[in-house]
């Protein structure tokens, strides 16, 4: 278990931040920091907030790098199809020129874009 000082000024704020943080992400981490800071475990935080100790122990860490405002971070991976930088002019074209087939489709973004796609 790792142990950390929670200032009663944090312990507040992630009182707070758990139910008026905008993000539902952010609020989980700091409910799960505000029960560190109640002295609950690891495996209890994991249970009662829903991720696993592992993740207890990460949002631990980041609020050990740098406090409330690094554990108010978003920093999760998310992918974003090759494909995003021509959404509209497929979307234009196939307004235009409704497909009638997955393979009609893929035929005609490669085309527009060059890229390949399948139909898995």
């Amino acid at each position: 278990m790792i142990k950390i000082e929670i200032t009663e000024g944090d312990i507040k704020a992630l009182n707070h931040e758990r139910y008026h943080h905008p993000h539902p992400r952010v609020q989980r981490k700091m409910e799960a920091l505000w029960l560190k800071s109640q002295g609950e475990p690891h495996n209890k935080i994991a249970q009662l907030t829903g991720v696993s100790i592992n993740v207890v122990t990460q949002y631990i860490k980041e609020y050990q790098a740098g406090g409330i405002e690094k554990s108010k971070e978003l920093n999760f991976y998310r992918p974003e199809s090759k494909l995003s930088g021509h959404k509209q002019t497929i979307e234009d074209y196939f307004r235009k020129h409704p497909p009638a087939t997955i393979k009609e489709s893929m035929s005609a973004i490669e085309k527009l874009t060059g890229l390949k796609r399948s139909e898995k």
